[in-house]
């Protein structure tokens, strides 16, 4: 309990991070109460197209070329947004903790295969390998999914890998090698939770992108037909931005939003898990 103590003693020292942390709390609020104030399909198509802000008490958020209620659009694109965040995050979080751990401790040829193959993902720009995964394999929420954890997962690895090496040589590792633990209890057990910090870290930072692709994939038409995002909103309306351009802005601030608000509490957690920041 003091250790969680500790920790947030250290975390709210940092302003951005506490605002940081009441952006996604506002995003994760917008995402779970979209179904109780907007409880129909936020395609439907109910008001006079073009609305503009504030002119429609009903509409509060205006409408777009279809008389679609953007405010509905924008609270189930966070739910959209906050799923595909996650879920990428999580897959890619895994993939990498498993390729990093095995490459930093068995080391040799099995680290030399596993950094080959993470070199050579990495050197395919990630939105590009994104938008041809998408294609190939259609789009929908889980292709979407599937494509931003297979272009996330090499950077993790990497930073796995470097704190494995580092880990594997401390004491009490070498304490559980001469105690006869298993390869796999090692593991588990004693390096992969000193290991963890700098992967939160970095997951905070990784869901902020995955929401960034999976906006710049709807955004090109390459997202799931069958909900909607920031990214389709933005999308259906640029073609009336010179006229309408709330219909893009609203959105596009809601990305802006979100992509602060984790960005923040990614440099938060730093604060707070770097030793070397405590105290100050």
């Amino acid at each position: 309990m003091s250790r969680w103590r500790d920790f947030w003693e250290q975390y709210r020292r940092n302003r951005g991070a506490l605002v940081g942390l009441a952006i996604v709390a506002l995003v994760i609020a917008m995402a779970a109460t979209a179904p109780i104030f907007f409880p129909g399909d936020p395609g439907e198509m109910i008001a006079q197209p073009f609305l503009w802000p504030l002119e429609d008490r009903e509409f509060p958020l205006g409408s777009d070329a279809l008389g679609r209620d953007l405010a509905a659009q924008i609270f189930h694109g966070a739910h959209v947004s906050l799923l595909v965040g996650a879920a990428a995050t999580t897959a890619a979080v895994t993939v990498g903790l498993s390729v990093g751990l095995v490459s930093g401790y068995y080391r040799g040829r099995v680290d030399d295969a596993l950094m080959r193959l993470t070199e050579i993902v990495q050197t395919i720009p990630p939105f590009v390998l994104t938008i041809i995964l998408v294609a190939v394999f259609r789009p929908s929420l889980r292709t979407i999914v599937i494509a931003i954890c297979v272009v996330s997962w090499p950077s993790v690895a990497r930073l796995v890998r470097a704190e494995v090496l580092s880990l594997r040589e401390r004491e009490f590792v070498q304490a559980g090698v001469a105690m006869g633990m298993s390869d796999l209890r090692l593991i588990l057990t004693q390096i992969l939770p000193n290991a963890m910090t700098p992967v939160i870290v970095a997951a905070s930072l990784m869901m902020a992108t995955s929401i960034l692709l999976e906006a710049g994939l709807a955004f090109l038409g390459l997202g799931d037909p069958n909900v909607v995002s920031w990214g389709t909103i933005i999308g259906a309306g640029r073609e009336s931005v010179r006229d309408a351009w709330y219909i893009c802005a609203l959105p596009g601030l809601a990305i802006f939003l979100a992509v602060l608000g984790l960005n923040l509490v990614g440099e938060g957690l730093n604060d707070a898990f770097n030793p070397r920041l405590r105290g100050r």
